[in-house]
């Protein structure tokens, strides 16, 4: 479908591959994987999977083929920076069977944020693109992401991530967006599931889902209800008002 806007009602998908050692070892915590999530609901992209992979070639190819085989769109954070173990621009080049080398353009941002004499071997890793990739603006620091079929790269660093996620939404095609209500339920799960599987099936198109807390040492319950027509959505959170409402009445909890 040509142009960044899916047809109306269509739905677009997204997976996610965050790469790196530090990131399975706990040493770093992910920052990346929420944000994205958000972003991409609100701009009407679901993203439907993420894998965590580390930095190793073979695994990196394997889940960038398996992805982009699946969904719309698939985004990688992490690895693409100026030591031996970022090999993220090597991994997708060979996913997709094309060669590496510095980019001029690449380069060219590079050299604008880094002095010529300061710009050695290691930096210049940064502006290696598989061929036929478009570039990502970063706004942040100087090295950009790329884009290549419909594989987004970015950094792993949470700021420069979201740089280059600003600089790439206006070009993604999107479809419409969930719509979500939260309703409250001031008693547990268990109080509440078996109606609520009922208003479930009473509306199969839309996703409710049943989120426990705790409010003042006592059970509490978040009830969120998805969809993409908001008049379906009015309709099934009024009918989980209304069990809420039964249920707190009859003095369960």
């Amino acid at each position: 479908m040509s142009g960044p806007e899916a047809a109306n009602g269509d739905i677009v998908t997204a997976g996610l591959v965050v790469i790196g050692d530090e990131i399975l070892s706990g040493r770093t915590k992910d920052r990346n994987i929420g944000y994205i999530a958000e972003h991409l609901t609100n701009i009407g992209i679901d993203l439907r999977e993420v894998r965590v992979v580390p930095d190793v070639e073979d695994e990196i190819v394997a889940a960038l083929n398996a992805l982009r085989a699946r969904y719309d769109h698939v985004f990688t954070t992490g690895g693409i920076g100026p030591t031996h173990d970022d090999i993220t621009a090597d991994a997708v080049a060979r996913a997709f069977g094309v060669s590496i080398d510095l980019d001029p353009r690449a380069v060219a941002m590079l050299k604008s944020r880094i002095p010529e004499s300061r710009l050695n071997e290691a930096r210049l890793r940064m502006a290696r693109i598989p061929a036929g990739a478009s570039l990502i603006e970063n706004a942040a620091s100087a090295a950009p992401g790329f884009s290549i079929g419909n594989v987004h790269v970015m950094a792993g660093v949470p700021a420069i991530m979201q740089a280059m996620l600003d600089a790439l939404t206006p070009k993604l095609r999107k479809g419409r967006r969930m719509l979500a209500r939260t309703v409250f339920a001031d008693m547990g799960e268990g109080a509440i599931a078996k109606g609520l599987a009922e208003v479930q099936a009473r509306f199969p198109d839309v996703a409710i889902g049943s989120y426990p807390k705790q409010v003042d040492g006592r059970f509490a319950t978040d009830l969120v209800i998805r969809a993409r027509d908001e008049a379906r959505l009015a309709e099934a959170a009024s009918a989980v008002e209304d069990l809420v409402a039964r249920t707190a009445a009859s003095g369960a909890s």
